[in-house]
């Protein structure tokens, strides 16, 4: 789509970073904490597909996920949100750069089947029937799977395309198995599929094309590449900050190492010392339990709300 041709005046967006964001799905509401995080400030009038930035030259453009990719690889839009699976399926990986993983949407694309059929391995699936919504990825994947059980012509695998509820299709006789994207599992295990390999795992990406056709937006491109990446780290770390005995500080900081190095500051009675040190989230709770056992004493956790790192 032409800059031109989207649903605002052609006017307003001139001078602007044209930035896709997914307009529903998994990812859409995650992408709108990581705006706010950001302070990238707009207001989405009756749910229109373009809205302009308040405090940036920007102008955010709500599009499906899947077509983010060729939007973005073509230079109709400079920047945008979306899932390397998608970037896979549409082939666009040669015309877009990932700038930075985004840690959320994560999820496998895999192959699944009645966990009380027969089949039990993409071998014994091959040359059957296939839905799913990855016809690409899938048929790649068979294709290959097709060559090394020499299975051609008429009896090569059958990938069919569905939109959605692909997990459905084994249960209606539609299908011997199906390739979809797995996140939590449930919706798998509640049809009754189990899964019997894995072609890929992804998670949400922050993507630009190759080869930019708007090369004074780069400043404005590193700017929020910037503030997504502080809103991302200050999601993934908290500050843990303790008073240690000094002879126990090797053994402290190994515990905390930090991103770079802990902060240690004198305190007023010479055989102490206060340390600072960032420390992932999902393994503050065993640091403090170690902390505790070597001496540390007044352990506090502070969470961040953004940062620069």
């Amino acid at each position: 789509m032409p800059r031109a041709e989207m649903h605002t005046d052609a006017e307003s967006l001139d001078g602007r970073l044209l930035f896709a964001i997914p307009k529903k799905g998994r990812l859409h509401e995650k992408c709108l904490e990581l705006l706010a995080g950001a302070d990238i400030q707009f207001r989405r009038h009756h749910r229109l597909d373009v809205c302009l930035v308040k405090n940036h030259p920007i102008a955010l453009v709500f599009l499906p996920a899947s077509d983010i990719p060729s939007f973005v690889g073509k230079g109709n839009v400079d920047l945008g949100i979306t899932g390397q699976d998608v970037i896979l399926e549409a082939r666009m990986q040669e015309h877009i750069t990932e700038v930075l993983k985004l840690n959320f949407g994560k999820c496998a694309l895999q192959v699944q089947v009645p966990e009380a059929g027969p089949i039990k391995t993409v071998e014994e699936l091959a040359g059957k029937r296939v839905v799913t919504s990855f016809e690409v990825l899938s048929g790649e994947y068979f294709n290959k799977i097709d060559e090394q059980l020499n299975i051609s012509g008429g009896q090569k695998t059958k990938i069919e395309y569905v939109g959605g509820s692909v997990e459905a299709a084994c249960a209606l006789g539609l299908a011997d198995g199906i390739v979809d994207l797995v996140e939590s599992g449930d919706t798998m295990r509640a049809a009754g599929l189990h899964a019997i390999a894995t072609l890929l795992q992804s998670e949400a990406v922050l993507i630009k094309s190759s080869i930019p056709k708007h090369v004074t937006l780069e400043p404005l491109i590193q700017l929020i590449t910037s503030r997504i990446a502080g809103v991302i780290a200050a999601g993934k770390y908290v500050v843990c900050e303790y008073n240690i005995p000094r002879a126990r500080l090797h053994d402290a900081t190994s515990i905390t190492p930090g991103r770079r190095a802990p902060t240690i500051s004198p305190l007023e009675d010479e055989a102490w010392v206060a340390v600072s040190s960032m420390v992932e989230k999902n393994r503050i709770a065993d640091a403090m339990d170690d902390l505790v056992k070597i001496g540390a004493e007044d352990i506090l956790i502070f969470n961040l709300d953004n940062c620069r790192v």
